[in-house]
């Protein structure tokens, strides 16, 4: 029932409000063209065929005289070989409050030789870009020349390891590769700008972290260069750098070049680690000065999560879980919060969906799934995290009041523990508070000075963002104890929805200058009107979505006030049409709305059954969902109401992989074995940062063309047949590992020591395998004599070193490095094999050079009708590769979206490691008795749903104890009715 007026207030303690507060004050570095409008934030964008204007002053990005606040998502497509889904992943994020999509693109992905660039197939920069237009989304484009991303050399090409220049400096050879690489994409990046109309690219970055050069000269004629070849190219949008840290490198002034002034960013990094309190931005100087002081804050790279190592590795090695339990929604609200509270208007979360670094991709600390704990998982999956992310994104899009925030007179909070950041827009009069708790536990405070006398709670390590003197459509929000997310005008009301933690009772007060007639419509709510002021409250969680009806206060529009708890507010959808905003309410997922005369198609996805509401411009009579009509009634609050609630997802069936067949290979190891056709490995000089030992050819892979996967040598000679032991240096990067044999005999097989935190930083991964011969394999190579000797060498690397301090690192030697003998001096010819050409479809990094990738044994077209039936578990006891293979056929429904994966479970005693071949693609690499990751996803389009499915499986096992594989077998990682089309990769 309605609380009588005397009660609610003794309960809440509503107070008059003071807004005449100081830290107002107009902007001191405008760059603009046209004057800066007040009032709603940019429509959403599209190729809409009309210039625009992209500028921007010290508060936020200016568009076409509009002020945005940027709230944008990272994904790379190269981490999702499915172009069909790019745009699931993109409609997810825009769903929930996203309004851009940052994109790394990767050199390597893109050039398999110098001269050579392909942008067809998964490599379609180009769809890429016109799909994220279609969405409604901006684009942030990251193409470096060196991007990190915890990708192979920090995607620089593997080829540009065996080249002479220097790489991120001025050096000629250096500059000629990226002029290049910057022609190739920056023709497909100028057709899709947003200042011209055909497309939606807003921002383009410059390198990546590049601080080791910076302040001397030559770094700045690297970055001059650099900015000029991409204007030269035709980008006219703001150009930036991501610094390391707001270190103030590459500020506006740090280079001379034509035209930097008022079209040139500052960004920079820096998210603090879970049990770190987020920093204070506005107070950190670089040079004496502020970095970026004339320039909107910008966090190119703010963690949504963090990178995983491989089991073992320090730190890290717990699995994503892990990353996602201490970066979760709480996390991510406590760090967003202070960040906006610092004058952050530019955030770029980094994973926003972290995918799959498949095949050879990923960087050597990195294992196949980058995760990254991000909000949406690697199978596409929405996470619990995405509450704050969605009601942030949500109220940055919807309430332009934030756009431009000045620091304010000091608030405190009665409780001590509570950090209180005061803002004010000088053009709305709005007050925000962000409200910090970085204790253990729940703080309840008021905040007497900003006139809220009513507790506010703040849990544990989390912040919450209140507003007062707030405009929400034709009223104007006294204050709120929870945060609001959303205020539009859909059809002839106003909506306005408040959300928080399941338990929270929110507390709203509005001017009201004449007594309204509120109307509840749910038991929850209570309401109380006194001294021209409403004051609503309701219990968040207690029933689902909480309605309360405002009108007859003298405004001729009624109001609708929503209250939702985390889990209800991600179901609350949002959505902007021609012909004005919707509201829906219900569904998993909303990812499209059009109206056409009174009906509205909506599309979208449902998990479980569930109610469908629609709140809308007037005239809208009729609904539907996925193309089906959706009977519906008129509620009290003016939605239409679904008469029966939608289907939810029938999960499909996953068969049994049964009906293995099994065949052993390397036959590399034998002495008969003819290499004839290898590549001679004589060269003796060398452009890698490894030197060439004395007297020894160069052994470098890379200096033979072959930069990814496994690679086999092979060292002849004849006579001097009283060897005792070899010794094999050797370079591949964390988790790699070397294997020999002599005259086919095993010598042993040696694994890269996993070095410690500081190496693994420097990246030093180096060894050195010795092997001391058995008596009995001396006395074989005796009996032979002057014959002919062999010594096979299998070196498994996992890619080469990042490049961060721009020190060519990434030219650091991979395969081996030295050999040598005791006992003897053979004169040795050595020979060397790797992936032979890279395949036409599925690129460079997908194969190496294993005998069976080298014969096409992992294509779905191979015959395997030669080899061995086998049951799994196997156990097997030899130093090599055996494939295993087997076929499985999926039946999904069209209209479902699956996310299937495949898992391998075995004791983690055994050691032995799997490529994954899934119809080709080399979808990950499995370590037993290392871990942690034992799920890999399988993209749909790689992934026939319906349809036939190879797997293969090429086990590489060192013979010290029995090898797998053992459990094989599908799992289901999420479905969902709806989902996008998805055509064959």
């Amino acid at each position: 029932m309605e609380l009588s007026r005397r009660t609610f207030h003794a309960l809440a303690g509503t107070a008059t409000l003071g807004l005449a507060l100081t830290g107002s004050g107009s902007p001191t570095s405008a760059h603009p063209a046209r004057p800066v409008r007040t009032g709603p934030p940019p429509p959403v964008p599209h190729a809409d065929g009309m210039r625009h204007e992209v500028a921007f002053d010290r508060h936020s990005l200016v568009v076409d005289g509009r002020r945005l606040v940027l709230w944008s998502g990272e994904m790379h497509p190269f981490r999702l070989p499915s172009p069909s889904l790019w745009r699931d992943v993109l409609e997810k994020m825009r769903a929930h409050g996203y309004n851009a999509v940052s994109v790394c693109v990767a050199w390597n992905y893109h050039s398999p030789a110098p001269g050579r660039y392909d942008f067809t197939g998964v490599r379609d920069l180009d769809l890429f870009l016109r799909t994220a237009a279609e969405t409604g989304m901006y684009v942030i484009v990251r193409p470096g020349p060196y991007i990190g991303a915890d990708v192979d050399a920090g995607g620089f090409p593997g080829w540009l390891t065996a080249t002479e220049g220097t790489a991120r400096t001025s050096d000629p050879t250096y500059l000629r590769y990226v002029d290049e690489w910057l022609t190739a994409v920056n023709t497909i990046v100028a057709g899709r700008l947003f200042t011209r109309g055909t497309g939606t690219v807003l921002l383009y970055q410059i390198e990546n972290g590049y601080d080791a050069h910076a302040g001397e000269s030559a770094g700045r004629a690297y970055m001059a260069y650099l900015y000029e070849k991409v204007r030269a190219d035709g980008v006219d949008v703001p150009l930036f750098h991501n610094d390391t840290a707001r270190a103030g490198h590459w500020a506006p002034g740090s280079f001379d070049t034509r035209g930097e002034k008022g079209r040139w960013l500052y960004g920079f990094g820096g998210d603090p680690e879970p049990d770190r309190v987020p920093p204070d931005w506005r107070h950190v100087a670089a040079g004496g000065a502020a970095a970026g002081a004339r320039t909107p804050g910008f966090l190119p790279e703010s963690g949504g999560g963090r990178p995983d190592p491989w089991g073992g590795a320090e730190p890290g090695g717990e699995g994503y879980a892990e990353a996602r339990r201490t970066r979760d929604a709480a996390y991510e609200r406590r760090v967003y919060l202070t960040h906006l509270a610092n004058g952050i208007t530019l955030h770029n979360v980094y994973m926003t969906y972290g995918g799959t670094s498949w095949g050879w991709l990923p960087a050597p600390a990195v294992y196949t799934s980058y995760d990254y704990g991000a909000a949406f998982d690697e199978a596409r999956n929405a996470t619990p995290k995405l509450a704050s992310m969605h009601q942030i994104g949500q109220l940055l899009r919807h309430v332009p009041d934030l756009a431009r925030l000045e620091q304010a007179k000091e608030v405190r909070a009665t409780d001590g523990r509570i950090k209180v950041y005061h803002l004010v827009n000088p053009d709305t009069g709005a007050h925000v508070y962000v409200l910090r708790n970085d204790t253990g536990e729940a703080v309840s405070s008021t905040l007497p000075q900003a006139g809220i006398d009513v507790p506010v709670t703040v849990p544990a390590r989390d912040a919450k963002l209140i507003a007062t003197g707030l405009r929400l459509g034709r009223r104007t929000l006294v204050y709120s104890s929870v945060q609001p997310m959303l205020s539009l005008t859909a059809g002839r009301q106003d909506i306005a929805v408040f959300a928080g933690r399941r338990g929270d009772l929110a507390q709203v007060v509005l001017e009201c200058a004449d007594e309204p007639t509120p109307m509840r419509l749910d038991a929850e709510p209570a309401w109380a009107y006194n001294l021209g002021k409403l004051n609503v409250s309701a219990p968040l969680g207690a029933g689902g979505l909480s309605r309360v009806r405002v009108e007859g206060d003298g405004v001729d529009t009624p109001m609708l006030l929503l209250f939702a708890d985390d889990a209800t507010a991600l179901r609350l959808w949002p959505y902007e049409t021609p012909s004005g905003r919707l509201l829906v309410y219900g569904p998993a997922l909303l990812r499209s709305a059009e109206l056409r005369g009174s009906t509205v198609h909506l599309t979208g996805d449902t998990i479980g059954e569930t109610g469908l509401e629609v709140w809308g411009p007037p005239g809208l009579t009729h609904v539907t969902w996925n193309g089906r009509a959706v009977p519906t009634r008129i509620s009290a609050s003016g939605s239409l109401l679904a008469l029966r609630p939608l289907p939810g997802v029938t999960r499909p069936a996953l068969p049994a992989l049964d009906g293995w067949r099994r065949r052993t290979e390397n036959p590399e190891s034998e002495p008969d074995f003819d290499d004839s056709a290898w590549t001679v490995a004589d060269r003796k000089t060398t452009f890698s940062t490894t030197p060439v030992p004395g007297g020894q050819p160069v052994l470098f892979a890379d200096d033979y063309g072959f930069h990814y996967g496994d690679v086999w040598y092979r060292g002849t000679w004849t006579g001097d047949g009283d060897v005792t032991s070899v010794s094999l240096a050797y370079s591949t990067g964390t988790q790699g590992l070397l294997m020999a044999w002599l005259d086919g005999e095993p010598l042993g097989t040696h694994r890269m020591p996993v070095p410690g935190k500081a190496r693994a930083r420097r990246g030093t991964w180096t060894a050195k395998a010795a092997f001391t011969l058995p008596e009995e394999l001396r006395e074989r190579l005796r009996e032979r004599g002057r014959g002919r000797h062999v010594l096979s060498v299998l070196v498994r690397r996992t890619q080469h070193d990042l490049d961060g301090a721009a020190r060519d690192t990434h030219k650091a030697a991979r395969g081996l490095t030295a050999v040598t003998f005791e006992g003897a001096g053979p004169e040795v010819t050595w020979r060397i094999q790797g992936a032979t050409a890279p395949d036409p479809v599925r690129g460079p990094m997908n194969n190496g050079g294993l005998y069976g990738e080298r014969e096409g044994w992992h294509l779905p077209e191979h015959d395997d009708r030669d080899w061995k039936d086998v049951e799994l578990p196997r156990s097997d006891r030899r130093q090599g590769v055996t494939w295993y293979r087997t076929g499985f056929r999926l039946d999904v429904d069209p209209g479902v979206d699956a996310s299937v994966g495949l898992v391998l479970d075995d004791d983690p005693g055994r050691a032995y490691r799997a490529q994954i071949f899934l119809n080709g693609w080399n979808l990950g690499q499995y370590v037993n008795d290392v871990g942690p990751q034992h799920t890999f996803v399988l993209p749909n389009g790689i992934l026939r749903t319906r349809g036939a499915n190879t797997l293969a499986l090429a086990v590489l096992s060192d013979g010290t104890t029995p090898s797998g594989p053992g459990d094989v077998r599908l799992t289901l990682l999420g479905a969902a009715a709806g989902g996008v089309p998805v055509k064959p990769v």
